[in-house]
Formats: structure tokens, sequence, C-alpha cells
């Protein structure tokens, strides 16, 4: 599940733990199984050598590795206990004479701290002898079980606790207006004609403002054809590139999108807005907050930035709805390329005017502090919310709306320490006096 091209938040049915690796085989196996085991271990190991020439300490702690995964995992704890075991322990007393050699003065001094270090690990192990050890036990499958765990924990709360919000400021207002620009290419004598279900979209975009916000809608419809202005924002955004597509089965196939330049709409858009053309009656309230939506519907196959039905901007939202029913997306899930119906944008949008107003994210959207940037997971792909890509949902969910909630307690309580620390600031730039003294008191 993800995009085509693959990547680190990719997943596969090979991302499932495979718990005979993490654990180790439940059943004991027979000598020539353990055989078998052994020499895929020894090729998988050896393998990352290649054909580059390693220094022969570097093989025997590669050697030592091996012996000590296949010891905890095929010699540790058996009732019959097998004759290959007791070969590698012969094997093992090898090892230690021949990292004992480097202690010579033939022999460089990162050597030789390689040979210590491997032989103290040694001292500490009892491998495939059957002697009682005081000592805890060091098993790898323990460890490798509590680093993946440790690892889904740690990623769980990145996902649950502190979900990801779209960098900037999110203000909490008393009235939240949508402003919906219908755009067509011809006039439409009627809302009602538009291939539109306002009512479905209405009731989306209200599931987005908390309890004791109040919504308002004023829908406009702007044809292209009656207002030239409009008509050259939207030709002078439009393009089509030659973008690459990768199939399911591995092959590429080029195909050209026509699509909106958002960075270009925008600034035209803002250009008719300062001339007051697009402008709503509560454009300079500070207790409503207005949304203009423009909303594109096209004939022909139109996206916005190549990969988009919609796109949430700094000021705006821009959508785009075309004819095509069935249009072949980057993304995939179970082998299969996930289709998009582009005449229903409305999952689209709702998501879009969601990071818009509060900026909310897709739940497999988390910020990396190792890459110091956005990394997708898509295995939290999930829900039937305009947010997962997996599904065809479009309602909020429960914790999709709290997090909404706690994006504007963010953003008021962020505020509120800036102006508390300008406060601290200009105190202490403040002498202490008699009038100051007044002033505290009262």
């Amino acid at each position: 599940m993800g995009t085509f091209v693959g990547g680190e938040g990719v997943r596969t049915e090979q991302s499932l733990p495979n718990v005979e690796k993490t654990i180790g085989a439940v059943a004991e196996i027979s000598e020539d199984e353990a055989e078998d085991r052994l020499q895929e271990t020894i090729q998988e190991k050896f393998a990352v050598f290649g054909e580059k020439e390693h220094q022969a300490i570097d093989i025997l702690l590669a050697e030592i590795d091996i012996y000590e995964l296949f010891s905890f995992k095929h010699c540790k704890g058996r009732k019959v206990k097998l004759a290959l075991c007791e070969e590698l322990d012969e094997r093992m007393q090898d090892l230690k004479n021949e990292l004992q050699a480097f202690e010579g003065e033939e022999y460089d001094e990162s050597h030789k701290r390689k040979a210590m270090e491997a032989l103290k690990r040694m001292e500490n192990w009892n491998l495939f002898s059957d002697i009682h050890e005081d000592f805890q036990n060091y098993t790898v499958a323990r460890d490798t079980f509590l680093s993946h765990l440790g690892a889904k924990l740690w990623g769980s709360l990145r996902h649950i606790i502190s979900p990801s919000l779209a960098d900037g400021a999110f203000h909490y207002y008393e009235t939240i207006s949508f402003q919906l620009f219908f755009i067509t290419q011809e006039k439409v004598r009627h809302i009602k004609q538009l291939p539109i279900d306002l009512k479905s979209l209405m009731d989306g975009l209200s599931s987005l403002v908390l309890p004791s916000q109040k919504v308002q809608f004023s829908p406009h419809m702007l044809p292209l054809s009656e207002d030239p202005a409009l008509a050259m924002a939207f030709s002078v955004a439009r393009r089509a590139a030659a973008v690459p597509l990768l199939l399911v089965n591995g092959t590429y196939r080029k195909t050209v999108r026509s699509y909106l330049d958002s960075s270009i709409l925008q600034h035209q858009l803002q250009r008719l807005n300062d001339h007051a053309s697009l402008k709503g009656s509560h454009a300079h309230s500070r207790s409503t907050l207005e949304v203009p939506i423009f909303w594109f519907i096209h004939g022909d196959a139109l996206l916005v930035d190549k990969h988009y039905q919609a796109k949430a901007l700094s000021d705006m939202v821009i959508v785009v709805q075309s004819e095509p029913s069935s249009w072949e997306s980057h993304l995939q899930c179970n082998g299969q390329s996930l289709l998009w119906d582009l005449r229903r944008p409305t999952k689209a949008a709702l998501a879009a005017v969601s990071e818009h107003l509060a900026g909310l994210l897709p739940l497999h959207l988390v910020y990396s502090q190792a890459h110091e940037t956005a990394i997708e997971d898509w295995i939290w792909s999930v829900g039937c919310n305009p947010l997962s890509v997996t599904s065809q949902g479009w309602h909020i969910s429960q914790f999709q709306y709290d997090t909404i909630a706690r994006s504007y307690i963010l953003t008021t309580l962020e505020e509120s320490i800036q102006v508390v620390n300008s406060a601290i600031h200009l105190l202490v730039m403040e002498r202490t006096c008699i009038l100051s003294c007044g002033l505290c008191r009262s």
C-alpha cells in the first residue's frame, strides 16, 4: 500500500513481522534441516561482503555472528542435542585461538581492538554446551522483539498521541464562512444544474467546525465565458506535462496530464481579490473566517499540481472536477491501482479544507527527526475519512475532530507564550521605582 515508486513507508506483504526470524522456529528441526539453515545463514551473511576484499578479522567476526545466531535458534533448549552444535562448539574454540593470534605486533591497533572485543564477547557466552550459567542469558530473539515493539510503540505515539499538523498558525473563529465559487466553462442558469451534490458538500464542510462555531455558506457561479479576468487566470495557470507512471507490473508508461499550477493560479486569483471582485462580506472581520473554495468544473481530465484533485493553500482552497469516472492514480493497494472518480472530488475537497482550517494532515504523514522532513507510513492510512487514500468515505472521525480542536488550542497557547515572554522582556528592561511599585500593587 502506498505509491508505485516505493519508499520507506510503503507497506507490502513482506512488511508483516516474520515470526520465525524474530523468535526462531517453534518445532525442533532435524540434522539435515539444521545443516541447510546454517548454509543459508552463511550465504546471507557473506553475500553482503560481495566480491570486495576484506580483512581476515572481519571474516572471523562474521563467522562468530553466524554461529551466535544459529546457536540461539537451534541449539539452546533442545531435548536432543544436534551433532552440528557439537561441531560448531569445536569450531568456536578454533576461532578463539585465531583471535588470540591477533595480539602479535605485526597487526595494527584496529585489528587488535576488534579481536579483543570479540574475545570478551565469547568469554560471556556458553553457546553450545549445557553448563548452567548464573548470569542472565543474552537472547537475540528477545532483543529483536523488544526493538520491534519499541519502534511500533514510538510510531504509534507519533501518529496517535501527537499527530502531525501542517506548518502555520490556525486560529479559532466564532464563525466559518465558506465562499463557494463554482467556476464553469459556460454559463449555468441555476446552481442546482451543476453536477455537484451540494447538500453532501455542505454537510461535509459543516462537520469540520466545532460545536461552538457557526457555519455560513455563500455559493457563487462564475462562468469563464463571461469573466475575461477569471478566464485569463485559468488559462495562465493551466499546464500540461508528461508524467512517468509506474504500473503494478513494474513497467513504466508515459502519460500526458493536464493540470493547474496552484502557485500561479493563487497569484492570479489574489490579483482578482485585490480588486474586490471575489471578496466576501466578512473579508475583514476578526470573528469570522472566510474560506474561499474555488471549484473548477472542466470537461477533460484536469488535476492540481499533476497529482491532486484538491489543494489547500495559505488563503484559499482549489478543487478541480472533470468527467473521467475511473482515473488511474499514482497510488496502489493490494497490488492494484487506486482509481479516482474525478466527477466527485468531495472527499479530496474536504481533506484540503480541513488542512486549510486547522492544519489537519493524513494520519500516515509524520515528521522524521532523522531526515528532518515529512515521511509516509502507509500502514496508518486507515479509516473511512477524507484523509484515507484507501477508502471512498468523507466523514471526519472523532479522532480527527479532536485533532482540529487541539490545533486551535496549540496555536492559542503558543501565541500566549510569546505575548507573556515579550511582556517579561519589557519588564526586565524597566527599572524598579516608586511609581512602578505602586502600579504593580494596584
